[in-house]
Formats: structure tokens, sequence, C-alpha cells
């Protein structure tokens, strides 16, 4: 079920009816708040989640803000004047380009694709202002998967059932006889979420 950023509740209380969360591309959203909210709840609730594209780059947001404690980490494609740009305009844009991603060893990311290396489809233009890789990684936001140069494609919190989030868009290359391994790990823990809601309620009736 598709949910627009303007729909997402202050508090997204409504939110616990899904198994998991997809944050797809699409940025500038309608609603910077409302994404960031279901974020916060993904993140606070371990509601399994894969953000791609721009899910990464509010996934980065809400946890500078939410986490770390920075109220002015921005977006530059919302506010490129903010004093504290944790997302920026990529040196040069990946919109349209495949690339080669290094896998982490040790990670959910790399649970999922077994290889230590894939490659995959971009679409996009920002991505993480290198300046603040360091605060991520010290607050704990783990970078499971980086290009040739080092710079940053996926990021995911360890502790979690599922909480990962990639530059790229997995699903562009996925397809029902051939998955995406993110595609297929997200979809995995979702189903065990909705299993053990089904217990539970078995279990209470």
């Amino acid at each position: 079920m598709w949910v627009s950023t303007v729909d997402v509740a202050d508090p997204p209380t409504d939110l616990g009816r899904f198994d998991g969360l997809l944050v797809a591309p699409g940025s500038p959203y309608r609603s910077m708040d409302g994404a960031l909210r279901a974020i916060e709840y993904a993140r606070r609730h371990d509601l399994p989640l894969l953000g791609t594209c721009g899910g990464l780059q509010h996934v980065i947001i809400e946890y500078a803000r939410n986490v770390l404690g920075l109220a002015d980490a921005q977006h530059a494609e919302y506010d490129p004047y903010a004093s504290m740009l944790f997302v920026t305009p990529l040196s040069c844009s990946l919109a349209g380009r495949t690339m080669a991603v290094d896998v982490r060893p040790g990670t959910r990311a790399s649970d999922a694709y077994v290889s230590p290396s894939a490659t995959e489809h971009y679409y996009c233009n920002f991505g993480l202002n290198p300046a603040y890789l360091d605060h991520l990684a010290a607050g704990g936001l783990c970078v499971s998967g980086t290009d040739e140069l080092g710079e940053v494609r996926i990021v995911e919190l360890r502790d979690r059932r599922f909480f990962v989030a990639t530059l790229f868009v997995p699903q562009a290359s996925s397809s029902v006889t051939r998955p995406h391994p993110l595609v297929t790990a997200f979809v995995d823990a979702a189903a065990r979420v909705a299993h053990e809601v089904d217990r539970g309620a078995r279990s209470s009736s």
C-alpha cells in the first residue's frame, strides 16, 4: 500500500499496521517531515525498512537530527543555504549510471548479497556530504557499501531486524523471477514481522 508523505500522521501510530516500510525514490518529497516521521517510527519500533535513493538521503537526515541531536541537519534539495548540509549534490551525478558496489563483510547487506560486490543502477543527484561521514559512523550508523572510491552507497543499522538504505535503486533491477537480494531480504524481514503479529494474535485469542 502506498502512503504519501503528506499523509503520515504526527505521531505516525497508523504505521503500526504495516509489516515493513519502503522509502522510495522521488525526492524532494511533498512532505519532508512526513518522510522523516516514517523513518523515525521504523527505527524506533524495529520495523523493517528499505530506503532507496531519496530514501537513503532522508535516513541520513533523520539519524543526524534524532539520534545525533543535530537539529539543523538539512538536505540541500530543500534548503541549499542551510548551515549544516548532511546531504549535498554529488560531485558527479549518478543519474542513469550503473556502477560497482563493494559490500562490507558482517553486515545485513553482506548477508543479503553473499557476494562481496555487486553492480547497481543509480538515479540520484544527491548523496551524503563526506564532511559528516565521521559524525554518522561515530553515532552508530554503519556504512555497509561503498563505490570504488570509497563513497557511501549503503548504510544500515545492524541492531535492527532490517534497516538498510541504498543510494542506488535495487527495485529497478528486481523482478518476480529474479528478485534483487536486498528486496528479498527486506520482504523476508517483513514476513517475519507478519508472522510474529499473527502468532501473537492467535495466542491472545
